[in-house]
């Protein structure tokens, strides 16, 4: 599942990128940074990613995730940091949905 997973955020960084002056260094693979502390993805662009990202995995998973919420935002490691973190993040609010 994680690799479908990941598939689907490569996808919707790979199309953020091409509206980005500065594209998201997505050929790092799981280490490709994303959002954090010296990113040039400004708020905008995180949340275009994240509505691009809940919409496409709804169309591949038949499930509805909001990943932006109050527990993803205060976390010190943020999920959205890189490719890696946020694909574990989505498969473990797959994994809990699927066992609520």
């Amino acid at each position: 599942m994680k690799e479908k997973i990941r598939h689907v955020i490569v996808q919707a960084v790979t199309e953020l990128n091409a509206t980005l002056t500065e594209p998201l260094p997505i050929e790092h693979g799981d280490e490709c940074f994303i959002y954090r502390y010296d990113s040039h993805l400004d708020s905008i662009s995180l949340v275009m990613l994240i509505s691009d990202l809940e919409s496409k995995l709804e169309d591949d998973f038949d499930i509805t995730l909001t990943l932006a919420n109050e527990k993803s935002m205060s976390v010190k490691n943020s999920p959205f940091s890189s490719v890696g973190r946020l694909t574990d993040y989505i498969a473990d609010l797959i994994g809990e949905q699927h066992h609520a």
